[in-house]
């Protein structure tokens, strides 16, 4: 079966082209700069006037919830979220219950996402205090990276012994990526302010709870870490200015640097100020904190310090989202919305847009060691989305596809849309309709330790 998209723009490896792209079965077979020769033959065409082909996003950082905690999210509900955003892959993280952090555990995601996922799917494997001695055994090329919760974290996953932390880089052989927060500076911070606004203090205070002093300790000790044990480090959901200055850039061209940074939609979109409106809806570990950190990260966007966008897709029910700093559970269900929200910043002049794949599709791939994804080309699985800018339309919660059935995104005017996103070549979601009956494939990864 060969599907030819044609007369569309192709935005891919930093260039932005009239052209047209053939996919036979579920890999891509020709990328054209121009109409598509004479002789080119298929079987469907989609006449993509107007439209903008861009690689699957691989969203490299997800809670999709299940096992343990499917009454707000699961693999079925949140890869068919995914598709309708554009998201051809995803990994998911290890704090479920039960937590990732074993070989059963691990072989059960797998199990599930085979059966109910419409995307492509992987897992990292979490750290513990103790379970370092596993790493040996993992089968490396379908892993991710190892997950490490150097804060406060749910799942009791926190790893707060130096001696287990240094055993985790070391022993790894693959990305370590941390989710960086001082958990005394986070306990202290808790103890003081309850002190003087009670026991659940308001979520405005949040980022004085969770503060970026709290991050930067952590981030610093990681990237210690990891530079004595030469390892590999990829800081999950960067929030400071201060932070951002202990990246290197990188170009996407030549080796992988040691130490990497995650940008996440939630602190790309919203600042401190938004607490006001939002509430809770807008809780999430690390915080959202000012419009100078929002900003810093945007520019970082362009400069190379941030290397990867995804989403810390992270669902609970509204109910669970009532309360303070101490009450309220921290995240917020991102991924069906990310990429339209990218682009949208691309519009506004925020980044070019060839950054959006660069940061979304390319770069996640390549500091993961991604197999034959990522990118349009020839021979590679054929995860493609086709976009069209609209006319600026509202979210609303009646389009939600996650579980949960809400959005921090509500009410915002988003000008671009998702017309098709093919999976391994089948188009899983269509002008507004899913293919339900299609499954994802397990994400393959070639690693260099």
């Amino acid at each position: 079966m060969k599907t030819l998209i044609a007369d569309a723009t192709i935005v891919n490896e930093g260039s932005v082209f009239h052209g047209a792209l053939l996919m036979e079965n579920d890999v891509i077979e020709a990328v054209y700069e121009g109409d598509p020769p004479h002789h080119c033959q298929y079987d469907s065409l989609i006449k993509a006037t107007g439209c903008y082909v861009l690689p699957g996003v691989i969203d490299s950082h997800v809670h999709f919830r299940e096992p343990g905690l499917t009454h707000k999210a699961d693999m079925a509900s949140e890869s068919r979220a995914a598709a309708a955003g554009g998201v051809t892959s995803f990994f998911d993280m290890p704090n479920t219950n039960p937590p990732t952090v074993s070989l059963d555990a691990l072989a059960d995601k797998w199990r599930r996402a085979a059966q109910d996922s419409v995307v492509n799917y992987a897992f990292f494997f979490g750290a513990t205090n103790d379970n370092y001695s596993l790493f040996a055994q993992l089968d490396r090329s379908r892993l991710p990276g190892v997950k490490l919760f150097m804060g406060s974290s749910t799942g009791n996953m926190l790893v707060d012994r130096k001696e287990a932390l240094k055993a985790v880089f070391a022993e790894a052989h693959m990305p370590v990526m941390a989710h960086c927060e001082d958990t005394q500076i986070i306990n202290s911070n808790m103890q003081r302010i309850c002190q003087t606004h009670g026991d659940d203090p308001d979520v405005r205070l949040h980022p004085l709870v969770r503060s970026r002093e709290a991050c930067l300790a952590s981030t610093r000790l990681g990237i210690e870490m990891a530079q004595q044990e030469g390892a590999r480090f990829h800081v999950a959901h960067l929030t400071t200015a201060e932070e951002l200055a202990l990246i290197t850039p990188y170009s996407g061209q030549g080796p992988l640097p040691q130490v990497t940074a995650e940008a996440v939609v939630a602190h790309l979109c919203f600042t401190d100020a938004d607490y006001a409106a939002l509430g809770t809806r807008i809780k999430c570990n690390p915080s959202v904190k000012t419009a100078a950190d929002r900003d810093a990260l945007r520019r970082a966007l362009t400069d190379g310090r941030i290397a990867t966008v995804a989403t810390d897709h992270a669902p609970h029910l509204l109910a669970e989202k009532q309360g303070g700093c101490r009450r309220a559970a921290s995240g917020m269900p991102m991924v069906q919305f990310s990429l339209r929200y990218m682009l949208q910043l691309a519009d506004e002049g925020v980044l070019p847009l060839p950054r959006v794949p660069m940061l979304m599709a390319h770069q996640p791939a390549q500091l993961f060691g991604v197999r034959e994804r990522g990118f349009l080309r020839p021979g590679y699985k054929a995860d493609v989305v086709v976009v069209r800018r609209t006319e600026p339309t509202a979210v609303s919660a009646a389009e939600v596809l996650s579980k949960c059935g809400w959005s921090p995104l509500e009410g915002t005017a988003l000008q671009w849309q998702v017309e098709y996103t093919f999976c391994n070549g089948h188009p899983v979601y269509a002008h507004g309709h899913l293919h339900e009956e299609t499954r994802g494939e397990m994400i393959r990864f070639d690693h260099d330790a």
